[in-house]
C-alpha cells in the first residue's frame, strides 16, 4: 500500500511539473524573449542535464558493461529520430501559448487524448470501445466549455488554436512512436536520445543565436533551466519510477493533474480570467479521463 501511495504521488508530481510550463513560458514572453529562444534554451539545457544524469548513473553502476552493436546503434538512432515529435510539440505549444491564454492552450494540448485513439485505430486497426467513444465525445464537449467557446467575452485566436491542435497531434504521434521504439534501452539514455533529437530539430527551425546574444547569467537561461527541469528532466523520471508501481490506468488519471494545475497557475500567477463554465469544462474532462479508466482499475484490483 505504501509503495502504491509513493508511486501515485510521484506520478502526480510529474503531472504538476508539466502543468507549470505554460506560466513560465508566458513569463519569458513578457520579458521579451522569442519562441525560438525559449524552445531552444529548454531543449539545450534539458539535453545537457539528461546526458549528465545518464553518464553519472552509468558510472555508478560499474557492473554495467556496454557493448554497442550495429543493431543497438540503429535503435539509438531511431530513438533520437522520435525526438522530432517532442521538439515540434514544444514549438507548436509554445507558439499557441503566445497567441492564446495559457488556460486555453493546455485545453488544446489535452486533445491528444482523443487524437491518440484515432491514430490507434487508423494505424494499428484497434477499434475503439464504446467507453472510449463516450470518453472522446465527453472530452470534446468539456474542451468546448473549458476553452470558452460558448462565452461571448472570450475571443479566440484561430492561429493560436491551430498551433494548439498541431501540438496535440505531434504529442499523439510522440506517444505512439515512443511506446514502440527503443523500449529495451535504459530509460535515461532513451530520454537523452529523444531530447537530443528534439534539440536538433529545434535548432534547424530556430538557429541558436541566443548563444551569442545573451550572457550565461541572463534571465533566459534561468527560465530555460526551469523549463528544462519541469518539462524535460523531472516528469520522465517521476513517471518512469511511479507508473510501474500503480499501473497505466491510475497513472492516466493522476497524470491528468496537469490540466487543473495549468489552469490554476494561469489564474493565480498570470492573473488570467477563468470563468465558471471553463472550470466546469475542466472538471468534465477530468471526469471523462477517470471514468474511462475505472473499469481497468476494478479489474486490476
Amino acid at each position: 500500500m505504501k509503495e502504491k501511495f509513493v508511486g501515485g504521488f510521484l506520478v502526480f508530481l510529474g503531472a504538476c511539473s508539466f502543468g507549470v510550463l505554460s506560466s513560465i513560458v508566458k513569463t519569458a514572453y513578457k520579458d521579451g524573449y522569442t519562441l525560438g529562444e525559449v524552445t531552444g534554451v529548454q531543449c539545450f539545457l534539458g539535453m545537457i542535464m539528461l546526458w549528465l544524469t545518464h553518464f553519472l548513473v552509468k558510472s555508478l553502476n560499474k557492473s554495467n558493461t556496454d557493448f554497442t552493436t550495429k543493431r543497438q546503434l540503429t535503435k539509438k538512432w531511431k530513438a533520437c529520430a522520435v525526438g522530432i515529435f517532442p521538439g515540434l510539440v514544444g514549438i507548436c505549444y509554445y507558439q499557441c501559448v503566445q497567441l492564446v491564454p495559457a488556460s486555453i492552450a493546455i485545453i488544446l494540448l489535452m486533445q491528444y487524448l482523443w487524437i491518440s485513439i484515432i491514430i490507434d485505430f487508423v494505424i494499428f486497426k484497434n477499434k475503439p470501445t464504446n467507453i472510449q467513444i463516450l470518453t472522446v465525445v465527453t472530452i470534446i464537449f468539456g474542451s468546448c466549455l473549458a476553452a470558452g467557446i460558448f462565452n461571448e467575452d472570450i475571443k479566440l485566436n484561430l492561429t493560436g488554436c491551430l498551433f494548439g491542435f498541431l501540438a496535440a497531434l505531434m504529442y499523439s504521434l510522440f506517444i505512439t512512436t515512443s511506446s514502440n521504439i527503443g523500449n529495451d534501452l535504459p530509460k535515461l539514455e532513451k530520454s537523452a536520445l529523444m531530447i537530443t533529437g528534439a534539440c536538433i530539430v529545434t535548432f534547424l527551425i530556430f538557429p541558436p543565436m541566443f548563444f551569442f546574444k545573451f550572457d550565461i547569467s541572463d534571465k533566459l537561461y534561468q527560465l530555460g533551466f526551469l523549463l528544462a527541469l519541469f518539462g524535460t528532466v523531472l516528469p520522465p523520471f517521476l513517471f518512469a519510477v511511479g507508473m510501474p508501481k500503480i499501473g497505466i490506468s491510475l497513472s492516466a488519471i493522476l497524470s491528468a493533474a496537469e490540466l487543473p494545475v495549468a489552469v490554476t497557475c494561469s489564474y493565480l500567477y498570470l492573473k488570467e480570467l477563468v470563468f465558471f463554465n471553463q472550470w466546469m469544462g475542466v472538471v468534465i474532462i477530468l471526469l471523462a479521463i477517470a471514468l474511462s479508466n475505472l473499469k481497468h482499475l476494478k479489474n486490476n484490483r
